[in-house]
């Protein structure tokens, strides 16, 4: 019950920063680290999604679950 509350205390920091800038610094295994900015543009029941633009001027959405957050598998940082 602990993680639940955990997961939801979790969800509604990201929901106060819908349209905020971040770092994202996602753990891809195997000694990779992926870090990307991009900007939190939604927060759903299980996931939310941040829209990464690259060099290219090309965007993307990616999705990461709370849980992601929470075993810090993901880690935000906001500007």
């Amino acid at each position: 019950m602990q993680e639940n509350n955990q997961i939801q205390a979790i969800r509604n920091e990201v929901e106060q920063y819908i349209g905020h800038k971040v770092v994202v610094r996602a753990d891809k295994g195997r000694k990779r680290i992926v870090t990307k900015e991009g900007v939190i543009e939604n927060a759903f029941d299980e996931v939310f999604t941040v829209r990464i633009s690259n060099s290219f001027d090309m965007e993307r959405t990616v999705s990461y679950t709370y849980t992601d957050v929470l075993t810090s598998t993901v880690q935000l940082t906001v500007y």
